[in-house]
């Protein structure tokens, strides 16, 4: 049976196609002891439908696990062979999937990345149960996910380690003191962390102790250890990654290197290949250096070797290795022409790689540049904070083969607060980075999502930022360039024109629909003249208090023809119309012609034009809000997501400045801090810690300013 993701997702991502010169069949490249003809997906989203193309591909069943907040998420619809573990965490029962594997006639699970991919002992556990672990030897793991062992193993190899301590005392007290030894600024960093989890800086001694404590709160959540080591802080660094690849027959090749260095909360949002600005002296010794990480621990499949590059010396330390699948592989895939879940297909079966490290250096060489961003839900104006909820509208770049996208979402899924909020994957190909760049810049343009708050207009930002399109990267890119990336962006007359337009249109059409009649009621279809005001405002992220709002109106001067005014702009013989079955208000002002998608919920609007998404509410009157009973939130900050209360930072009474910390919330895993988006004074404190709140509930409220 065909993985359904092959055909019916076939626009969520472009699988590689290979040329026929260089392929290797599976069983001819292979000379295998054990065909894998059916495997267990364990893992959810993108990634899972990502390996499930490639199996299904060459004959591979699948079968795919999925969670009761899963039950209808593409993935779990993917396959005909899908089994409901039923709690949310349940992807890390690794006993149960194991069972579930063999029970279904599993012959090997592919971990995907996250989850269970770098837990040793459940890659243990799946040899003993007889079943084929699609990934590293789980002594590789073992010995790779222990950062202090690695950094161990790394230096007995050769490999230039940063210096640091990672012991095991772990007094915060002795803590504090090996980082003054090793000298401010500091990472604390979980021994068994990843993914940016886990992860603080310490400027100085008087913070050490605070942000040791948050790095070890996150670190029990999500790995369930909190053995930290701390190590020299670079101040300017770039995080430059290679991804190597061995078989079981000693051979071991670096498919070229990537640049992660545009990152925030310690988490990549931007990958590319090759890195920009390296030498290629540098480059070949980075290659070589992690063949040899890789060879030092008996490795097989897919790893990455993480480097810290500094930018202001040149050199470069060994940081850790990702003993699985990266997010970011399809970067790799594109430079090669290689499809990477093939080759851990081919090595899990005992096959030999495709190519050797001269065949793939000259791919490289033949590929220009290839360019990867992150499609999150989250809230890059609050400090990237997750977002959740249904995607009301959903919109992807056309695929082609220098545009992909990897995507475990179609329009009306749920973008659960159980998991990581990536939405998809959005990958570029050009002759060169410039070319790459202006690529991905267009691709975003036509990337529309409508729901929840996503970085879609950030990644934008950063593709016009003159420093990245320099290669002027680092890992502390964005918050060196808070004003270029979050400034805040101008809204036209003519964008309000079309929000308020959409909006007459919408009430028009429910009132007809209802068989409410009233003049103009059928805007567009009726000659009777009729009048409309509205106010809107921009949503601002994090605001507490009264917001600027914009007044247009509209007065219908014929059969779809308008006159809008927008602060005192009258804009006259307007000629517009909604496109239903495309939510498009399009219109022909006397100056130009806009097509704007207009997408409405309850009060908030979403609006597409240009290439830019715009988010505007509707205002209502104060004396209907007074006559409605609608209680005045203004003052309140709110919970941006379900979350629990860690801690709470302020008291009852207390005097606050923008920016300070009022709340520590705890969503997916991630610890965020919630700060006074002004100056004011704390009223009341809503929930305590340890309590449970629903998105956009208050959590702080401020006393009325005084005029």
């Amino acid at each position: 049976m065909p993985f359904c993701g092959a055909v019916r997702y076939a626009g969520l991502g472009r699988v590689i196609s290979h040329p026929s010169n260089c392929v290797i069949s599976r069983r001819h490249a292979s000379g295998i002891s054990k065909s894998l003809t059916s495997i267990l997906i364990a893992n959810r989203g993108e990634i899972a439908l990502r390996v499930g193309r490639t199996a299904s591909e060459h004959g591979i069943k699948c079968t795919t696990i999925y969670t009761d907040p899963d039950a209808r998420s593409q993935h779990a619809l993917s396959s005909p062979y899908s089994i409901n573990l039923g709690h949310p965490s349940a992807y890390l029962d690794g006993d149960r999937i194991i069972e579930a594997a063999k029970e279904h006639g599993c012959l090997g699970i592919h971990p995907g990345y996250g989850f269970l991919s770098e837990n040793s002992a459940f890659a243990r556990k799946c040899v003993e149960a007889g079943l084929v672990f699609i990934g590293p030897p789980w002594e590789a793991i073992e010995a790779m996910g222990n950062k202090s062992r690695a950094k161990e193993i790394m230096t007995e190899a050769g490999v230039p380690c940063i210096p640091g301590y990672h012991g095991q005392n772990q007094d915060p007290a002795f803590l504090k003191g090996e980082a003054e030894n090793i000298g401010f600024p500091v990472l604390i960093k979980a021994v068994k962390g990843g993914g940016g989890k886990g992860m603080r800086i310490a400027t100085g001694p008087d913070e050490f102790v605070s942000q040791l404590t948050s790095a070890k709160s996150e670190a029990r959540s999500s790995f369930g250890d909190e053995i930290m080591l701390v190590e020299k802080y670079i101040t300017t660094p770039r995080h430059i990654e290679v991804q190597i690849f061995a078989d079981k027959h000693g051979s071991c090749v670096a498919l070229g290197e990537r640049d992660c260095s545009i990152q925030r909360r310690h988490q990549k949002i931007i990958e590319e290949s090759p890195a920009p600005k390296l030498e290629e002296t540098v480059r070949q010794d980075l290659w070589e250096k992690a063949r040899a990480a890789a060879l030092a621990v008996g490795y097989e499949g897919a790893g990455t070797v993480e480097f810290i590059f500094d930018n202001d010396t040149g050199d470069f330390f060994f940081m850790e290795m990702n003993t699985r699948l990266q997010v970011e592989h399809p970067v790799t895939e594109m430079i090669t022409g290689e499809d990477l879940v093939h080759w851990q297909i081919i090595v899990a079966e005992g096959g030999r790689l495709p190519l050797n490290q001269s065949e793939v250096q000259s791919r490289i060489a033949q590929r220009g540049q290839a360019i990867e961003a992150r499609i999150y839900a989250e809230n890059p104006d609050m400090d990237f904070i997750p977002d959740s909820g249904r995607l009301l509208h959903l919109q992807i770049p056309k695929a082609t083969d220098t545009v992909r996208v990897d995507a475990g979402f179609i329009a009306g899924d749920e973008v659960s607060s159980h998991y990581d909020p990536m939405i998809a994957k959005l990958i570029v190909q050009g002759p060169d980075r410039e070319t790459a760049i202006r690529k991905l810049h267009g691709a975003l343009e036509e990337y529309e999502i409508a729901g929840p708050i996503t970085n879609v207009e950030f990644l934008k930002r950063i593709c016009q930022i003159p420093a990245f399109i320099a290669g002027e990267v680092e890992t502390g890119f964005i918050p060196k360039r808070r004003e270029e990336l979050f400034g805040e962006r101008q809204v036209q007359p003519e964008l309000y024109a079309q929000a308020a337009l959409g909006l007459f249109f919408a009430e028009a059409r429910e009132s007809y629909d209802a068989g409410i009649m009233f003049r103009g009621a059928r805007s567009g279809f009726l000659s009777t003249s009729s009048k409309r005001s509205f106010r809107l405002a921009q949503v601002m992220s994090g605001q507490v208090g009264e917001t600027n709002n914009t007044t247009v109106d509209i007065e219908q001067t014929g059969p779809a023809v308008f006159t809008v005014s927008v602060h005192g702009r009258k804009f006259e013989s307007v000629t517009s119309e909604l496109h239903s079955d495309t939510h498009g208000v399009v219109s022909y002002f006397p100056h130009t012609r806009l097509e704007t998608r207009f997408i409405k919920e309850n009060g908030d609007i979403t609006l597409f034009q240009q290439g830019r998404q715009y988010r505007l509410r509707c205002v209502s009157l104060g004396w209907m809000d007074q006559a409605l009973g609608i209680k005045d939130a203004a003052r309140s900050v709110l919970a941006p997501m379900p979350c629990k209360i860690l801690r709470v930072e302020v008291e009852t009474g207390q005097r606050v400045r923008k920016e300070q910390v009022l709340v520590v919330i705890e969503s997916m895993k991630m610890e965020t801090s919630i700060r006074s988006p002004q100056d004011g004074v704390i009223s009341r404190i809503v929930h305590q810690e340890g309590g449970l709140c629903k998105a956009g509930t208050a959590l702080v409220e401020f006393q009325h300013s005084e005029a």
